[in-house]
């Protein structure tokens, strides 16, 4: 197989920097094989965005369109906690969000992703209020992007460990019709989910816990700890506790196999380019 071919329907890509625009990144994407990509909205610790230029947006979404490029996934950055203990962190967080979200619009139709937050010693319950009205405050119902709260590994007092917490923050939203979840074998792995011996029971209860529909995305990566450990450190795959017959079932399941895969693992290009050349040989039935 041409290392720079794409099975059908495989939609596989990688974390790309986002500093030369939109249309230098689809280039990219598909100089490493990518027909998806994942960026950072702004600086992962936080700051203003670049303007949006639209002579580079239209450039973009021509090439996209003629290079089946899609669905782009922006991530949001790490600084952005909508459930900060203190008001102004809170404040500052929901800026970004709503920023983010109009920048957002300009490329219809995306996904937009984001750690739900962490709640400094106020307690889960606490936390998932703060979220949700963060939330309610930025969603409207006539935007088209999907927010995605990511599963999360559970270091700290982040939210998002389990399935439970993620269903009680899209239960409670308003706009939950706007709102999914993104997937990260790396930190369900260490929170505790084994996909490694029990895939199948795993998916099985996110379906009964949130429901199958809701998952939009999936950061396809490996871990470098063992299971349960809450401590989220991707590995390059194959080379970590999850392994490439794990990372294998994963992107040929029936309920995943048709979703966008990221790859965020600690990589240069072309380690991306290397790694999205080895998922492709492990993609059956396509």
């Amino acid at each position: 197989m041409n290392p720079l071919s794409t099975p059908q329907n495989f939609k596989i890509g990688s974390h790309l920097s986002s500093s030369g625009g939109y249309l230098a990144m689809a280039k990219t994407a598909v100089e490493i094989g990518a027909n998806v990509f994942q960026f950072f909205t702004r600086n992962p610790r936080g700051g203003a965005a670049k303007a949006i230029n639209p002579d580079d947006i239209a450039a973009f979404l021509a090439f996209s369109k003629e290079n089946n490029i899609g669905p782009i996934l922006a991530h949001a950055p790490y600084t952005m906690n909508l459930c900060a203990a203190e008001e102004r962190i809170r404040n500052f967080a929901l800026d970004i969000f709503m920023d983010d979200l109009h920048r957002m619009e300009y490329t219809p139709g995306q996904l937009y992703n984001l750690h739900p937050g962490s709640h400094v010693g106020q307690g889960v319950e606490k936390g998932i209020e703060w979220i949700v009205k963060a939330l309610d405050t930025a969603m409207t119902k006539e935007q088209t992007t999907f927010v995605l709260l990511e599963t999360m590994a559970g270091k700290g007092t982040e939210i998002g460990r389990s399935f439970e917490e993620l269903n009680t923050i899209i239960q409670a939203a308003a706009c939950k019709e706007r709102l999914g979840v993104c997937l990260d074998t790396c930190h369900i792995h260490d929170a505790g989910y084994d996909i490694v011996n029990d895939l199948e029971g795993v998916l099985e209860e996110f379906d009964k816990v949130v429901g199958i529909d809701r998952l939009k995305a999936i950061h396809i990566n490996d871990s470098k700890n063992p299971l349960g450990s809450h401590k989220d450190r991707h590995e390059t795959i194959g080379d970590g506790h999850l392994g490439l017959d794990t990372l294998r079932k994963v992107i040929n399941h029936p309920w995943l196999k048709d979703l966008p895969f990221y790859l965020e693992t600690p990589n240069e290009l072309p380690g991306y380019a290397k790694e999205i050349a080895l998922l492709k040989t492990e993609r059956t039935g396509t």
